[in-house]
């Protein structure tokens, strides 16, 4: 007996023996090529770069791994209570592998395979072992990776502490839902931070490891709250839920939240594409999609929704003025309306819309099938726009007087729910209105004046239609909106806004062999002599070109340029027209740099931006504050941020355009803006043939611009302006954004002299004149007397003339003068005697105005 238990115990011993050896040759034979493990000591993940509103609301999200690192000390307990008692609850006193649990799956495979049923291997991988995994294997299903992965959570283990390992798993384990580590997984199913997630949602988050495709909440809801439900059963058994939390996160439902209800604004898309765009020009595309940046926007959410909004109905208004173009689709029988609509694909631009087929028509309305099986109904007060289109023309149809005149059973029509009509009477239930997505198209910035900050930029009707943002991308011509600077640079150089010019039609030679350019007013009207400032608030386009010609278009480029509106203009007389190319956001730029006394600004979408580490990199507003970083207050007096902006006109001329831009408003073709009630100014521009209509304008705390036209260059109609489209669409902007705000007006800088004037003649007023106004004066400018000249006429041979004025009858106008003979004399202001001679006249025959 004593010589058979002896030949056990040998046999034992050398078994072990054997064992150990083929052990250690495992080891040496699989851990010769494994990767360093030493590289998780500076953990450096891709990071989802962040963009935050003005009011840190989310704005964009970029990332090739939707992360947030978070440190383990920032993590709550409850947390890593839930992924520990999920995954591995001996984690803190295991080696990093656990023997019992291996122990445990080779058995239940063993049994697996014994019945026959054919399932993936059971795992024992701990927390450490999914590191290994995770960061420096693959996900290959085999004996030999199982090896490995131990081999280097062993070395893992000796080389890091738990928390560091836990730290890792917690931030880099895929969640579903595009979510890598727990802070983006509790951002994307709950909206939430860490610290606000309930035990059960703590708990569903601990569940998704194991199969995030088999518990996704929105594909298998019961199967992952069933995953979620074991979790909470573990966390009680591990004593890390008592008794009342644990029945109480049994009983919560499993509701997840969309995280597009974090979006900043409606519309937010086009100004998160140009940040977008500016980052991956900045920085590289590393960075931008994996470096982990916050971006701090300059966007107002609350303008930009409302300027989605404004600009959206300014173009339905549009659209709907020049007719319906028809139904989406017809279908021939009407059997089957689900079908019929499902196979239908939606307009681009329509998402907000859905479909309906039409099922039956009546004098009073149209009945409609709507995709989810309901009826709806059209009333015939919500087709009235919809007059037909009868030719390429544009020529529309007569107003419908019953839906069967424009609609045919089978018409699948864009539709939305409305509950009252536009007189403001209610309607009954399943009431809808007819919709069309505009072809035509437009833009609207709104810029802080004193900063440049671009709190608002929409680039058209929707960003699903077209992300082309014309708001910064689209080069249009600007039409009369440029003459303003025109007029300032007139001011710059000795005219008053009460100098006199001649509006009378012009002839000018554009070179050998080719015909006289004839320019001409909007109305073809003429007002004779006339005031600067009259001639920018009726936006007359002979007065602006005998001013450009007395001044020399390269003074006109050269104050374009300061201000940011063109590059290199061409010296030619149409750019004082605006036939010139640039965008909104340029255009709009420099109308914020008038209001704030000539000051330039550099727009920017982004106040700063700061890497992953909170470190920033980028700021736009780059003074230097002396005294702002003290640690507490102790009496001193407050700090003063010094103004570094660069000054490019004098201020009293900024102002004296502010207050004729003003009148633009009050009295001029801008008359749309006057119902706000509020002190506004802004100027309308309308180019040749009517294919790009503007109107830019202030308050003096807000710069807005608006643009509409067709990104195919077209007429949007005889009748259509920059104050008929766009200045609507300032006027209601302006009237929501100031609507809490004081009637707050244009700030005067010193310099400036006030005189009562005649704002036809600009001659002081006497009393009891009607229709006087208050002129801006620089406190050295000669008062305008009896007898004025006027910009009038050149004699041809490089000399000029002056004709004096007395005061003729308003509307009276000399004749045309003859071809070749520009008329162009400079009034008595200061203007050089000889100013540069004017370049070709232009490209565009027609003029613009």
């Amino acid at each position: 007996m004593y010589r058979f238990f002896l030949a056990v115990i040998s046999l034992g011993l050398l078994l072990a023996i054997t064992a150990a050896g083929g052990l250690v040759v495992a080891f040496w034979h699989f851990g010769r090529d494994l990767p360093d493990y030493r590289q998780l000591a500076n953990y450096d993940p891709p990071v989802t770069t962040r963009v935050y509103g003005a009011d840190g609301r989310l704005v964009a999200e970029y990332a090739v791994e939707k992360r947030v690192f978070v440190p383990l000390t920032a993590i709550p307990q409850m947390v890593k209570d839930a992924f520990l008692s999920a995954e591995d609850k001996s984690f803190y006193t295991h080696p990093g592998v656990d023997i019992t649990g291996i122990g445990r799956a080779v058995v239940t495979n063993l049994r697996n395979k014994g019945k026959g049923v054919d399932r993936r291997p059971v795992g024992a991988s701990t927390i450490t072992q999914q590191v290994a995994k995770n960061f420096l294997l693959t996900n290959e299903v085999s004996i030999e990776r199982k090896i490995k992965e131990a081999i280097l959570a062993l070395r893992i283990e000796r080389a890091f502490t738990k928390d560091h390992i836990l730290e890792l798993y917690l931030n880099e384990i895929y969640l579903g839902a595009g979510s890598y580590g727990v802070a983006a997984a509790a951002l994307n199913y709950f909206d939430k931070g860490l610290d606000e997630l309930t035990p059960a949602e703590a708990a569903f988050l601990a569940a998704m490891p194991k199969a995030p495709n088999n518990y996704n909440p929105y594909r298998h809801a019961q199967a992952a709250k069933d995953r979620r439900d074991w979790v909470i059963g573990r966390m009680y058994e591990d004593g890390k839920l008592s008794t009342a939390d644990y029945q109480a996160a049994l009983a919560q439902p499993l509701e997840v939240r969309a995280r597009k209800e974090t979006q900043a604004s409606l519309g937010a898309d086009y100004f998160a594409e140009d940040i977008r765009r500016e980052l991956q020009a900045k920085y590289g595309e590393a960075a931008l999609y994996r470096g982990g940046l916050v971006v701090r926007s300059t966007m107002d959410a609350d303008l930009q929704a409302l300027g989605t909004r404004v600009l959206r109905a300014g173009l339905s208004r549009y659209d709907r003025r020049h007719g319906w173009r028809g139904p989406v689709a017809h279908a021939q029988t009407i059997a089957n309306p689900a079908k019929i609509l499902a196979a239908v694909p939606r307009p681009g631009g329509a998402e907000d819309w859905q479909l309906g087929l039409v099922t039956a028509l009546s004098d009073a309305e149209a009945t409609l099938a709507l995709p989810d099986g309901s009826v709806g109904h059209l009333p015939i007060g919500e087709l009235r726009w919809a007059r037909r289109i009868l030719d390429k023309t544009g020529r529309t149809g007569p107003t419908p007087r019953r839906p069967a005149d424009i609609l045919s059973v089978g018409d699948v029509l864009l539709v939305e729910a409305v509950e009252k009509s536009e007189e403001g009477r209610a309607y009954p239930a399943a009431t809808y209105a007819l919709r069309q997505v505009p072809k035509v198209e437009g833009a609207l910035v709104a810029v802080d004046p004193r900063t440049g900050r671009v709190l608002a930029m929409v680039g058209g009707w929707s960003y699903g239609k077209s992300q082309f943002n014309r708001a910064s991308q689209a080069m249009r011509q600007p039409g009369s909106s440029f003459k303003p600077f025109i007029y300032l640079t007139a001011l710059e150089n000795g005219y008053t806004p009460s100098s006199l010019v001649l509006d009378a039609p012009i002839a000018l030679s554009q070179g050998p062999g080719l015909p006289m350019w004839r320019p001409h007013n909007y109305h073809d009207s003429y007002l004779g002599p006339t005031t600067l400032r009259v001639g920018l608030e009726k936006s007359r386009n002979l007065m602006t070109v005998r001013l450009a010609q007395a001044l020399g278009m390269d003074k006109v480029a050269d104050l374009a340029g300061r201000f940011g509106i063109y590059d290199n203009l061409p010296h030619q007389l149409a750019m004082s027209l605006g036939a010139g190319e640039t965008t909104p956001l340029r255009l709009t730029t420099a109308y914020a740099m008038l209001v704030n006394g000539g000051k330039k600004l550099r727009p920017t979408l982004i106040d700063r931006i700061q890497d992953r580490n909170g470190k920033t990199i980028y700021a736009h507003d780059v003074r230097f504050c002396e005294g702002c970083s003290a640690p507490r207050y102790s009496g001193q007096d407050m700090p003063t941020l010094p103004d570094i902006r660069e000054q490019l006109v004098d201020p009293v001329s900024a102002y004296q355009i502010v207050s004729m831009l003003e009148g633009v408003v009050q009295r001029g073709t801008g008359g749309a803006v006057r119902a706000v009630g509020k002190p506004l100014a802004g100027k309308t521009g309308t180019s040749n043939d009517s294919n790009d209509v503007w109107f830019v304008g202030f308050s003096p705390d807000l710069a807005v611009g608006v643009f509409v036209g067709f990104d195919d260059p077209d007429s949007l109609g005889p009748k259509e302006t920059g104050g008929s489209v766009s200045a609507p669409i300032f006027r209601d902007f302006m009237a929501e954004a100031l609507k809490d705000k004081p009637a707050t007006p244009f700030r005067m800088p010193a310099g400036v002299r006030l005189v009562r004037v005649d704002p036809h003649t600009g001659r002081p007023a006497m009393p009891g004149d009607k229709g006087a106004i208050y002129e801006a004066f620089k406190s050295g400018d000669r008062m305008p007397g009896e007898q004025e000249n006027v910009l009038d006429g050149d004699n041809g041979d490089g000399s000029f003339s002056f004709a004096p004025y007395f005061g003729a009858e308003e509307g009276a106008a000399p004749p045309a003068p003859a071809d070749g003979q520009p008329v162009l004399i400079p009034p008595e202001s200061g203007v050089p005697a000889a100013p540069t001679p004017a370049p070709s006249a232009a490209p565009s025959a027609g003029g613009l105005y």
